[in-house]
Formats: C-alpha cells, structure tokens, sequence
C-alpha cells in the first residue's frame, strides 16, 4: 500500500516514539510513593485514581494518565497529595518527567532521518508538558529532527481537540490532507480525524487494537512500521 501522497507525520510522544510502560511504568512508583510520603493508604488510594497496577508496576489500560494533560492528572491526583496546590504538583510532576529514562520504540535517530530524508515533515504534539518532551527528544538526539514541537502547554491546546494539529500545519504550510497523525490512543486518533489528517494507531502504548481500529486509517505494531506503509 502507498500513501505516497502524505506530506508530514505528527508523532505522538509517549506511547508512540516512547514505550509507555517501559518508560514510565517503574517510574511512577517512586513518584507516587514520594508524593504521598509512603503513605500506603494514600498510596493505593492515588494508584487507584490514576489507573496504575502498584504489584505490576504499570499503567492500566483505561488509566487517565495514558493520554491526559499534566494538569489534569494533577487534578486527579490532588486529593491523595497532603499539603499542596495544583501549581506546585504540575510543577514538580513535570520535573520528574523530565529525568525518566525512555525507552525507544525503535532507533529513533534512523527512523526519523528516514522520514526526512524522503522529504517529510515531522512533529510532535503531545499532552506532556513542552519543556519535559523537548527533554526527552533531546535526550534521544531527536529534538532537532522535528519541525514542530508542541505539548499541552505550548498554547494550542491539548488532544483530542486539534489545536495542535493546526499549529503543525500552519507551521510547515501543508494541507491537513497530506498529513498523518500516529498516535497510541483515542485522543490522538480523535485529533488527527478532527483536524482532517490520516489517522494511524500504534500498539506501543496501553491501548489494544479493539479500541483503536475504529477510529484509525491503519493499526501498525510500531512507529517502525511506518515507512512502508507510506511507501517509502
């Protein structure tokens, strides 16, 4: 199958160009003990909101955190959080974001150069916080692969609206019809639908393929199978 006539790709980050649980499955655990001062009533009480599996170490499938804003898991989170505002929790969730150790849903320096060498134009639009995607994807050597890096606090809004989206394709002066969206959850696939782009799914996040094929074009395994499905 070519799709010859795509012109850019929007990524999302965590679950698309990152494994999820590989990435942030361990991590959350130290972060949520920290916040709730390894109270271990709290501690299952805020694993409970935000969908997370303490004996399994990893995000369930249906979690909030899978595709939500930073500050709307902070939100969910603030009850089980002694002592603080929501400023101050988005504050220092985002620090700690910064320093997970991702992990790579394939060598991202190949395949991304793959893509721009054919001439495509590459974005990332993600619920994460700007500062600690623009962490991650510096610390893969891939910041500077992407025309276009947005996350829920860049200005454009947050997935499933299309804000972000339009911002891509106002940035590279493409038509939505000639873009893909590639995303691991409903809300990137209800953004990329919304804002008029091709609407592919990757099993790399929490989510299965029952949940995700109604709403995508095409469900690929990974983002490494891109390629040749835009007939590159």
């Amino acid at each position: 199958m070519s799709n010859s006539h795509i012109k850019g790709v929007v990524f999302d980050k965590d679950g698309t160009l990152f494994d999820f649980n590989a990435t942030w499955g361990a991590w959350a655990r130290d972060v949520f003990v920290a916040e709730t001062k390894g109270d271990p009533a709290r501690l299952g009480e805020l694993a409970d909101a935000l969908g997370y599996d303490l004996d399994a170490g990893l995000f369930r499938a249906g979690s909030l955190v899978i595709a939500s804003t930073v500050s709307e898991i902070a939100q969910a989170a603030l009850p089980f959080v002694p002592e603080t505002s929501p400023e101050a929790l988005i504050t220092r969730f985002n620090a700690a974001a910064i320093v997970a150790p991702q992990v790579e849903t394939t060598p991202l320096v190949p395949f991304l150069t793959t893509l721009r060498d054919a001439g495509l134009k590459l974005g990332v639009a993600t619920n994460d916080g700007e500062a600690p995607a623009r962490a991650h994807l510096a610390a893969a050597n891939t910041e500077a692969l992407f025309d276009f890096i947005v996350g829920s606090d860049s200005g454009y809004g947050g997935k499933p609206a299309a804000g972000q989206l339009h911002g891509f394709c106002e940035a590279t002066g493409l038509d939505a019809r000639a873009c893909a969206m590639v995303g691991d959850s409903t809300h990137d696939l209800r953004a990329g639908r919304t804002a008029g782009m091709a609407a592919v799914a990757v099993l790399t996040g929490v989510a299965g393929r029952a949940e995700l094929a109604p709403l995508a074009d095409v469900v690929l395994n990974s983002i490494a199978e891109l390629p040749e499905w835009l007939g590159l």
